[in-house]
């Protein structure tokens, strides 16, 4: 029996950031509803680290800063809640937030493999000196994964204004 026979269909691995630039949650929520596939999207917490990992709940994790990580991390969670919403109504599209954490383009890779994903939806990095500097430093998440994953990568750029 298929894995998609059991669990439903294989879900579109989002990643998601605040103040992420909207085509990529507006590509992926369309792409969704054309595939008649879940979206699980996910936001990495890379001011933590992960102790375990845990399919069924939460991963747990460390923080780097713990006297405010939590406050923060539901603010954030919160807020992506939202633009979730506004970007998914009325699409019918069926979508989960997960928060994880450590370094965004393993957590998300590792989260696609276990849940057995059609495909990864990431935006392009973002413009500017700043970005450029963090992508220079961090490398790209749509890099690693172009280059360290087996399930199709769709990489969203920004809109040129």
């Amino acid at each position: 029996m298929s894995a998609e026979s059991v669990n439903g269909p294989s879900p579109l691995v989002v990643g998601v950031l605040p103040g992420q630039h909207p085509e990529v949650l507006q590509t992926a929520a369309m792409l969704a509803k054309r595939l008649a596939a879940p979206m699980v999207c996910a936001y990495v917490d890379e001011a933590s680290y992960l102790v375990e990992w845990d399919p069924a709940r939460s991963a747990h994790r460390l923080s780097r800063h713990p006297d405010a990580d939590n406050a923060r991390i539901r603010e954030t969670t919160q807020k992506l809640h939202a633009v979730l919403e506004e970007h998914c109504a009325g699409l019918g599209v069926e979508w989960t937030l997960r928060t994880l954490a450590g370094d965004p383009a393993r957590a998300i890779g590792k989260l696609a493999t276990d849940a057995n994903a059609l495909m990864i939806v990431v935006g392009t990095p973002e413009r500017g000196m700043g970005h450029r500097i963090t992508a220079a430093l961090n490398g790209s998440v749509a890099a690693w994964l172009s280059h360290h994953q087996e399930h199709p990568i769709l990489i969203v750029p920004a809109a040129r204004k």
